[in-house]
């Protein structure tokens, strides 16, 4: 089950960067608390996911 958990985390990641990622080059648009809001969850989603694979290394 916590295979799953980190799977979804590293999708929803990825995910997150797209978006702003499209958002910066134009392709996509929101309104302004909207695009922050996305900005934010991507950062921490993205600390997230990194701790989560320090953990995984380093009980290996």
């Amino acid at each position: 089950m916590k295979n799953w958990s980190f799977i979804v985390q590293g999708i929803a990641s990825v995910l997150f960067v797209i978006l702003v990622f499209m958002y910066f080059i134009g392709s996509w648009r929101a309104d302004p608390i909207i695009e922050i809001l996305f900005f934010f969850i991507m950062v921490t989603s993205v600390f997230g996911f990194g701790i989560e694979t320090n953990k995984r290394v380093s009980k290996s």
